[in-house]
Parts: structure tokens; sequence; C-alpha cells
């Protein structure tokens, strides 16, 4: 008895995680495109270098600012999976957020392949429905 109410108990916990976290998410446009404007996909570059990230339609805000086509980036760095995209995206240090609408930053990375992403959070770091991914680039640290 106690076993079924246990797994009771955790089957309601994780649908109301869901339920809430598709009522937080936002609906991008469909032209919504994230991408890289630098660096290019098999670009060397030095292990201190600058990222500069691109948007077409849908603008930059803040994290905290709830505004209809709007988000902020996120760079998944050597992930082999995507996180949820239904739940905020957590801080790691495969996951570094911009959550103050920046454009523009640097990465330090050991040498060696490394592969870079962008996904696109609304004001609560939760991708939007339908996410706004960019296509992993490879990228070579000297």
């Amino acid at each position: 008895m106690q076993k079924l109410i246990i797994t009771l108990a955790l089957a309601l916990s994780s649908l109301s995680s869901t339920v809430l976290s598709n009522e937080l998410s936002s609906t991008a446009p469909a032209n919504a495109k994230v991408y890289f404007i630098s660096p290019v996909d098999g670009q060397t570059v030095p292990e201190n270098f600058t990222v500069t990230f691109g948007l077409n339609g849908m603008g930059v805000a803040p994290a905290g600012i709830d505004k209809k086509n709007t988000g902020h980036h996120h760079i998944l760095i050597d992930t082999d999976t995507l996180p949820d995209m239904h739940a905020s995206l957590p801080a790691t240090d495969k996951i570094k957020h911009f959550g103050g609408g920046q454009t523009e930053t640097q990465l330090t990375l050991s040498p060696g392949k490394h592969t870079l992403q962008l996904v696109l959070g609304n004001y609560l770091h939760i991708p939007h429905n339908k996410p706004v991914i960019s296509n992993k680039i490879t990228i070579t640290v000297k």
C-alpha cells in the first residue's frame, strides 16, 4: 500500500510540474531562428574567443521580462542530448545562461574539439513552444 501511495505521489508531482511548465512556456513565431554569427562550424579558435549570437524572427529580452516574441540566449557546450525542453534550463558548466539579454560573450575552453549549440529561453529560462534551437557547430580550440 505504501509503495502504491509513493508511486501515485510521484506520478502526480511529475504531471503537475509538466502542466505548470507548459502553462509557463511561451510560443515562438514559426519563422524564428537562432544561430551563431561567430565562430562558424569547423573554425579553429584560441582558448579564449568571442561568440556572437544571431536571432531572426524574434527579439532579445532579459530573463524576467515577459514580452511576446522575445527570449534570451543559452549556449550548450559539449552536450550529447538536449536538456528537457519543457522545463527551465539549468545553469551548469555545459549550459551557460545569458539572462541579461547579451548577444555576445567570451568563452574559454580547453584545447581540442568542442560542440556549441544555442537555445532560446523565455523570461523563465524555459525553451519556447516550438523550441528555437540552432544547428550544433563543432570548433577546434588550439
